[in-house]
């Protein structure tokens, strides 16, 4: 019997993009109580695709989480009913007609509509930490030889939260200031067994600071009928916040003997959250680990901050552009509500998309 470690790879990946295109300025005019503020300068956001409301349009939560496990299972060499494991990721948890479902599950639904019948399925909920979180359990489960192959999804109707925050906002200080960057997409990857060191994931870890739960917290609206996004900016993204992760990183490596420059990364890819906040915590990093960074991925600019889908549509869109290179070394940086931050480190070779 082989003692070479069990890893995993990331195999295929997929999307589901609505049609419509809303740009910031668009929103800025529905938006009264904020003024001449501009929203584009500040979150970097130029426009986001936002969902068709309308009942059989195929563009709720789930429908859109279905589109992109169909569009993912296209480009895999594996078949649903391949699948030993489904993950379901959603925050937005809306299904036709606007009803937000809890049970049956997601990924139940899922793995039935693909017909990934035999597979194990349950949801996740951790925020915009979501799919990492899934990708993490389904690590894990093949590592320790459990399964061969599973999907992670999620679909997110995310511009919820702009519809409300828009109706709500008074200032650039509102704390649903933030919603108004969100954009809505689905995203699925599929991992399976590596058998190339040069296509793999090496490893993947992560760690909450539930200290700071209470600095972005989704609820129904307390001024009107709808659901909100209340964060605090300014100090959910101050620098000792973004500190988190290159210690809580630098610590990982440094306990394998190991540190940030010898990792040899070719891209990193921060939550999309915009593009100050990416900048800034790229250059927060680079201070801590006293190197430069890798270039820095984003889609921001094109789709705003599509929650837990961000990385995996970033990574998606970037490779299926040619504008990151199949066999590089990517690094995944979570920065969710919760606080949760780590790291994903893989590198990307034969992946369909």
């Amino acid at each position: 019997m082989s003692n070479t470690p069990v890893t995993s790879r990331i195999e295929a990946l997929g999307a589901y993009l609505p049609a419509t295109r809303q740009t910031t300025r668009e929103l800025s005019a529905r938006t009264p109580g904020l003024g001449d503020v501009d929203i584009e300068r500040i979150t970097g956001v130029a426009e986001r695709r936002v969902h068709d409301p309308q009942p059989g349009a195929g563009e709720d939560s789930f429908a859109m989480a279905l589109a992109a496990a169909r569009d993912c299972l296209a480009v895999s060499r594996h078949e649903a009913g391949d699948l030993d494991v489904v993950v379901s990721a959603s925050i937005t948890r809306f299904t036709d007609g606007g009803r937000f479902t809890f049970e049956p599950s997601f990924a139940g639904q899922l793995a039935r509509a693909l017909g990934a019948r035999s597979a194990i399925h349950f949801d996740v909920s951790n925020a915009c930490a979501g799919m990492m979180t899934g990708v993490h359990l389904l690590d894990r489960m093949i590592r320790a030889g459990i399964v061969r192959t599973g999907m992670v999804v999620s679909g997110e109707q995310a511009t919820e939260v702009a519809e409300t925050a828009a109706r709500e906002l008074t200032d650039s200080y509102d704390p649903q200031f933030a919603s108004l960057s969100v954009g809505d997409s689905a995203a699925a990857v599929v991992l399976d067994r590596s058998t190339d060191p040069a296509d793999r994931i090496h490893y993947i870890e992560l760690m909450t600071c539930a200290e700071y739960a209470h600095l972005c917290m989704g609820m129904p609206s307390d001024r009107s009928q709808g659901i909100a996004l209340y964060t605090d900016n300014k100090k959910m993204h101050d620098r000792e916040r973004l500190k988190l992760w290159p210690r809580f990183h630098g610590d990982l490596l440094a306990k394998n003997g190991r540190d940030f420059a010898a990792e040899a990364f070719d891209y990193v890819i921060q939550h999309q959250v915009g593009t100050r906040f990416i900048d800034y915590a790229n250059r927060t990093a680079e201070a801590e680990f006293g190197t430069a960074m890798p270039a820095s991925l984003a889609v921001v600019e094109r789709f705003g901050n599509t929650a837990t889908t961000s990385h995996f549509l970033t990574l998606r869109e970037h490779l299926k552009a040619g504008t990151a290179r199949r066999g590089a070394k990517f690094l995944l940086v979570p920065a969710a509500s919760g606080v949760v931050t780590g790291a994903l480190s893989a590198t990307v070779t034969n992946v369909g998309v």
